[in-house]
């Protein structure tokens, strides 16, 4: 039976407040565009740990897959996995990125192809990551607005108003303070979300279906079979080769203070992401229990951690925890939003009216935080599955920035044909393969990678010759 009490509303309220009260008060920290988007490149370890953490465990990473975990159980542990190795990958390559950064003044993917490759690699890459993240932040908006229903479901709040609600959350939160306010934000929101969303909520959620070999028992074995399908090897696939391209984690590792708190905030935030993954399939598999007609109440499987939340706890601890489901959000969605504005004004506009003053820039930036807000929301109405969003902005964006990404960084014979031919190809073969339905069973991601790796070697070895390109040390 859900129960969302006033003191909960209070909490959840006052959470909210100082969440924005956090954002207004880095403002005055704000001066510069690289303020704003790299916070002055002065972050360590800790910080970087935080809101590394709270930024890979999105809305789709916890409601998403915790209603895959509802549905088919071990298949969640499949999809995440390989964004956990990935993310270990990349914690290797964040010391080359923060020395990039701050040896040539870079602060963004784009950046770095315009230095290595030209003008076109980088409004092509600014394209791709502000449509892609914009996209993710719907991802975002959809599992917020899922919570948000289940809150205040009894006040009346659907779906649709709480993802405008979550969208106005967003704006103010995000164009106060820029990065700033982003990474002090996610802070605070990392401790509430380890100790009430992944401490508290699995202890009392085993507990209330009877322990955790009673949980085991009740639930179906075919539950904790791996039942690999082409659309769950695409996903698998995806998420492995996102990494390496994630935007938003390229972008922390430029507001690095140095290489070693690049690695070590990278590393550690990934390490409790992994701890996060196996909780989430416990927390999926209770809710299968305690609520076995859950989609047919709902219509989709994403309501297992909220109505769960609002169901078993005591008055208080659900107002505490929901703060922390909310926290999950709001800390992927700044940061996408970020991201995508980044892409948009500095990596896009910039490049195409190079006069523009940096205060124009920061006035801009602001601006385009509520355009690329309101685009997300649309997403959002359209995909009211978060899993399904996410998944609709990184296929596309993994199959063409990918392999570009890592060339950009240690091939030094690939070359601005070859990058643009890569990023091309990739991009109009993943979306050929996607509306083709997929032939063969090869998935859409990987006939992209594929075609895109094929394009980008070929071109640049007929090319690198003629068209040497620029390198970093």
């Amino acid at each position: 039976m859900e129960h969302v009490t006033l003191l909960d509303i209070i909490i959840i309220f006052a959470y909210l407040l100082g969440m924005l009260g956090i954002g207004l008060y880095f403002t005055r920290k704000v001066k510069t565009s690289s303020d704003f988007f790299v916070a002055g490149r002065t972050l360590g370890p800790v910080v970087l740990m935080a809101t590394v953490c709270a930024s890979i465990i999105g809305g789709s990473a916890l409601i998403g897959r915790g209603g895959y975990a509802y549905n088919g159980g071990m298949v969640a542990i499949a999809i995440a996995l390989p964004y956990m190795i990935g993310m270990f990958i990349f914690s290797f390559f964040t010391g080359r990125i923060s020395d990039i950064g701050r040896k040539y003044s870079i602060t963004s993917i784009p950046e770095l192809m315009e230095f290595r490759f030209g003008r076109a690699a980088k409004l092509l890459a600014g394209i791709m990551i502000a449509c892609s993240m914009a996209a993710t932040v719907g991802s975002q908006i959809s599992a917020t607005a899922t919570v948000f229903s289940v809150i205040g479901g009894s006040f009346g709040i659907t779906y649709v108003a709480g993802a405008v609600i979550a969208s106005l959350i967003f704006i103010i939160y995000t164009v106060s303070a820029g990065l700033f306010g982003v990474v002090y934000t996610d802070l605070v929101q990392f401790f509430i979300l380890i100790l009430f969303v992944y401490i508290l909520l699995p202890i009392l959620s085993v507990h209330e279906v009877g322990g955790l070999s009673a949980l085991i028992a009740a639930t179906p074995a075919e539950k904790f079979h791996l039942n690999l399908d082409t659309n769950t090897v695409t996903l698998i696939f995806t998420n492995l080769v996102m990494t390496i391209a994630g935007a938003e984690f390229w972008q922390r590792a430029f507001a690095a203070k140095d290489r070693k708190s690049a690695l070590k905030g990278q590393f550690g935030g990934t390490a409790v992401y992994a701890c996060t993954i196996v909780i989430t399939l416990f927390l999926g598999l209770s809710a299968a229990l305690l609520f076995p007609n859950l989609v047919a109440d709902y219509g989709t499987a994403d309501y297992a951690i909220p109505v769960m939340v609002a169901s078993i706890l005591p008055a208080g601890l659900t107002g505490l925890t929901f703060a922390g489901l909310l926290s999950v959000m709001m800390s992927s969605a700044d940061t996408c939003i970020l991201v995508a504005t980044q892409a948009s004004i500095n990596d896009i506009w910039r490049t195409l009216k190079p006069d523009l003053s940096d205060k124009q820039e920061l006035r801009l930036s602001r601006i385009a935080t509520v355009l690329i807000s309101v685009f997300a929301l649309v997403v959002a109405l359209f995909f009211t599955s978060a899993y399904d969003a996410l998944m609709f902005a990184w296929t596309f964006y993994a199959a063409a920035m990918g392999l570009p990404c890592l060339a950009a960084l240690y091939w030094k014979k690939a070359t601005t044909p070859g990058i643009l031919a890569g990023m091309l190809t990739g991009l109009v073969v993943s979306i050929i393969w996607k509306f083709a339905g997929q032939p063969f069973g090869i998935g859409t991601t990987i006939a992209g990678v594929v075609c895109c790796g094929i394009a980008l070697v070929v071109v640049s070895l007929a090319t690198c010759r003629k068209h040497p390109s620029r390198q970093v040390d």
